[in-house]
């Protein structure tokens, strides 16, 4: 009886050890700045992507905005390539391609895409840039934070968020541009005369780039984005990763320059936490690879300074395998990568070629469906059929229709000459009649061919079906 307490007492010390973990609140993370390779590799790729972002919608190709998704006329411009809701499949084909480049990119290199392409990633890093300019350093910044409030610190906080404001608008705006002509959109904002759902998403998409970048950072990496969970599975052990050696690096410590720190028995890391100090999701990579690692690699670059300044080989933190860290050999090129490779590029290569073969016409045949057929006054069956012509070209064009399928079918059609404009639809009502001694069976192939009289490659087959009474069947 008298153990009884200790035994109701741990399991209560156990819930609120794991209810601490659970709800502890953020410590906000201040990342060093780093200078490096994969810095520069990092700011190449902020900028070319920025810079894509940003720049893209002021292009001009034709007369036109260059990119373009016109979604009241349901059209979406690429430079030279118009494309429509029914190019639907080329869309599909892309979301599979850029969901092999993930695999492939992860199962070769980690995680490469968050540590160099994401846009979670991308913006994090023009937000810090502007912290590091308007606050200072890491150690500035943190000083300033355990300040006092005083008019100094509200000027300089207020000059921070201003600017993440004026650029995370700026951001909204671009993002509207891809669907709202970019310089239609500038007169508007400046005139006050934007519509309220352009408005909507300025301000929608200006939040979510301030909250993210600027506020939650890497709560997002970690809490919402599932990537992090599941990149494991993209993982194998020739993959390469951003790895501590431990063998080279244990037993850590504190050591002056021109010690011989192998004869007091440690190894080649300083201890010096400069490695957890530049990680901007604040892990240590030093306690094994963690799913909170974006591999951005800032933790080689500043680990290479160290040990540069300290006369050590480079490369305690680097890229490398799980078995070399163990001493075996890696296969970069092994069986899972080449699939992978030549998955992307037959992909890559069929998407290219569909979209350079692809014929700016569509043809829809609708069947009347309120009958059957009918028969007119001199005995031929006649089927109904509205034709929905869709010149998704950029000029305007003049069609010529003919059908085939049935001995002695006839068109009957008002319209010799079908005139389309650029990016229009057609309802074409049209009749196809024929003499019911030629009819094998009840139900029919018809084939409805379209071809532009100006541009005669520019041709398409649909087929169609004619119902009749089969009387040549007897």
């Amino acid at each position: 009886m008298s153990t009884q307490p200790k035994h109701t007492k741990a399991p209560a010390a156990a819930t609120d050890e794991v209810e601490e973990e659970l709800y502890a609140k953020r410590e906000k993370i201040y990342p060093r700045e780093v200078h490096g390779i994969f810095a520069n590799l990092r700011v190449l790729g902020m900028a070319t992507l920025l810079g894509i972002y940003y720049g893209l919608p002021w292009l001009s190709w034709g007369g036109r905005q260059a990119v373009l998704f016109d979604l009241p006329a349901r059209k979406f411009h690429i430079f030279g390539l118009t494309f429509w809701p029914q190019d639907f499949f080329f869309l599909a084909v892309l979301l599979i391609v850029a969901a092999l480049s993930l695999f492939f990119f992860t199962a070769l290199a980690g995680r490469l895409w968050c540590g160099y392409a994401c846009p979670q990633t991308v913006w994090t890093e023009i937000f810090l840039w502007m912290e590091r300019r308007i606050e200072g350093d890491r150690g500035r910044q943190m000083k300033l934070d355990r300040a006092p409030w005083s008019a100094r610190k509200l000027g300089i906080k207020s000059a921070k968020h201003g600017a993440w404001i004026v650029f995370s608008l700026y951001t909204g705006v671009t993002f509207v541009g891809y669907f709202t002509p970019i310089h239609t959109l500038w007169h508007e904002l400046f005139t006050l005369s934007m519509g309220p759902w352009e408005t909507f998403w300025v301000l929608f998409y200006g939040l979510a780039t301030y909250g993210n970048a600027g506020w939650m950072r890497e709560q997002v990496c970690i809490y919402m984005c599932p990537y992090a969970r599941f990149q494991s599975a993209m993982f194998d052990r020739n993959t390469l990763i951003i790895s501590y050696d431990a063998q080279r690096g244990e037993p850590r410590g504190s050591r002056k320059r021109d010690v011989d720190h192998r004869a007091r028995g440690l190894g080649d890391c300083v201890d010096c936490t400069l490695c957890v100090q530049v990680c901007p999701t604040g892990i240590d990579i030093r306690n094994g690879l963690q799913y909170q690692c974006i591999g951005c690699a800032a933790c080689i670059d500043v680990c290479d300074q160290v040990m540069e300044r300290m006369s050590y080989p480079k490369g305690l933190i680097r890229y490398t395998t799980e078995n070399a860290l163990e001493g075996g050999r890696s296969h970069i090129l092994r069986p899972r990568i080449v699939a992978y490779a030549l998955l992307l590029v037959a992909l890559m290569a069929g998407l290219g070629y569909a979209i350079s073969q692809r014929i700016p016409l569509e043809l829809d045949i609708i069947r009347d469906r309120n009958m059957l057929y009918r028969e007119t006054g001199m005995g031929l069956v006649e089927n109904v059929y509205t034709l929905k012509v869709i010149n998704m070209d950029e000029r305007p064009h003049t069609y010529r229709l003919t059908v085939s399928g049935i001995p002695g079918l006839t068109l009957v059609n008002e319209r010799p000459r079908i005139a389309v404009p650029a990016g229009e639809v057609l309802d074409l009502p049209v009749a196809l009649r024929v003499d019911p001694i030629n009819l094998k069976q009840p139900g029919n192939n018809v084939y409805f061919t379209l071809q532009a009289v100006d541009t005669p490659d520019l041709k398409v087959t649909q087929t169609g079906r004619f119902l009749g009474p089969a009387l040549g069947a007897r």
